[in-house]
């Protein structure tokens, strides 16, 4: 059965989950993490990719800087990349900019993937599933959901069982390059992928995004409508 979507509007934020295909991967080396990073900036644009930006940036983000000016499709607010699948939260800002950011997405890390690992067919699972935000609870739980996302790497049963050592998992996050929490906590990591004044400014500035993230881990503090905008 298709996965049904809510409308997609302009103005209007969304969680996006992108998930490879069923016992597959998405990412096995570091490289496809960066390939993705690089997709996830230079696919957000309403314009034709130039030839010359069809490469991934391996070294550092100092090289996503260095564009001609886009017309964005989305905002991207926060992003997690996992080991086979990945988080969005987004902000659509012109007509159809959803579709037609994962559309490239899809298309785009598809045919690097199949070429580099020489298969065929699809790497990603059907269709991206989407869940509307409808208010600042919501938002503040998403940004938590997203942002906590890798601590099932290293304890892969945390939510149903708490966290033994909270410090350990707290410092592992403070340190995991592949989701925006470091660039929230102003660890320049890649900082022009994702627009953060609003909800940095929303919660009250960078200590209590780090506080927010941290009472979750700690005390497994209540999140407002947690399973209306989690999805596993």
């Amino acid at each position: 059965m298709p996965i049904k979507r809510p409308p997609l509007v302009n103005g209007e934020i969304y969680h996006i989950v992108i998930r490879a295909m069923e016992g597959a991967k998405l990412f096995i080396d570091e490289r496809d993490y960066f390939r993705m990073i690089h997709n996830l900036f230079e696919f957000n644009n309403d314009n034709p990719v130039a030839w010359q930006y069809r490469q991934y940036y391996e070294n550092s983000s100092r090289s996503i800087e260095k564009k001609n000016k886009r017309i964005l499709l989305v905002e991207i607010l926060v992003f997690c990349l996992m080991p086979n699948h990945l988080h969005l939260l987004v902000r659509q800002v012109r007509e159809g900019g959803i579709s037609k950011f994962m559309r490239k997405i899809g298309a785009g890390y598809g045919s690097y993937y199949n070429n580099k690992y020489k298969r065929s067919g699809h790497i990603l699972q059907g269709r991206y599933r989407a869940v509307y935000i409808k208010n600042d609870q919501q938002l503040m739980t998403v940004f938590v959901y997203i942002h906590t996302n890798p601590v099932s790497i290293i304890v892969s049963d945390w939510k149903e069982k708490g966290i033994k050592n909270v410090e350990e998992v707290i410092g592992f996050l403070e340190k995991y390059r592949w989701s925006s929490y470091l660039d929230y906590l102003q660890k320049k990591n890649f900082p022009s992928l994702t627009s953060r004044g609003f909800l940095t400014e929303m919660v009250g500035g960078v200590e209590n995004c780090r506080k927010f993230v941290e009472d979750w881990l700690r005390f497994k503090k209540e999140l407002a409508d947690f399973d209306k905008v989690a999805i596993e």
